[in-house]
């Protein structure tokens, strides 16, 4: 399916400036990205998209399904694909580095404990905030 098609299907039409932040996020190894890092690699594209657009943008990618949102410790929203598969968050409190995990005994007691004091979980989203223990960490801020 095409991007346009893509748009198309999620009920928006398929604008130019749609279409070029949904390949911002397709073709990034960077899975989170804020309203800046999308605004940032359409100026390195040369794209004259501005900041409001990609604001504008990225709320209505959220609302028809296409990104998901997330608020980590720095408080900034940070997006990533839906790709439709649940997944959990590991966030460095030292360099920002998010790390993403899915483990099953995690959420079968999730659903065990709502369960268990009368509700019946409907959605979650689980951030677990952690000081990386690597070496090495190439992401740590040089001091």
């Amino acid at each position: 399916m095409s991007n346009a098609d893509e748009l198309k299907s999620s009920g928006l039409k398929a604008t130019l400036p749609r279409i070029k932040i949904l390949e911002v996020f397709q073709n990034t190894t960077q899975r989170h990205m804020t309203a800046e890092d999308v605004f940032k690699a359409l100026l390195q594209e040369g794209a004259d998209i501005g900041l409001a657009t990609v604001y504008r943008v990225l709320m209505q990618f959220e609302q028809a399904g296409l990104l998901s949102r997330n608020h980590f410790e720095s408080g900034k929203a940070v997006f990533e694909l839906n790709e439709g598969k649940h997944h959990d968050h590991l966030v460095c409190v030292t360099c920002g580095r998010v790390e993403e995990f899915y483990d099953a005994e995690i959420e079968k007691r999730q659903h065990n404990v709502a369960h268990s004091r009368g509700f019946e979980l409907q959605d979650h989203a689980l951030a677990l905030y952690a000081v990386c223990t690597k070496k090495n960490c190439e992401h740590k801020p040089s001091k």
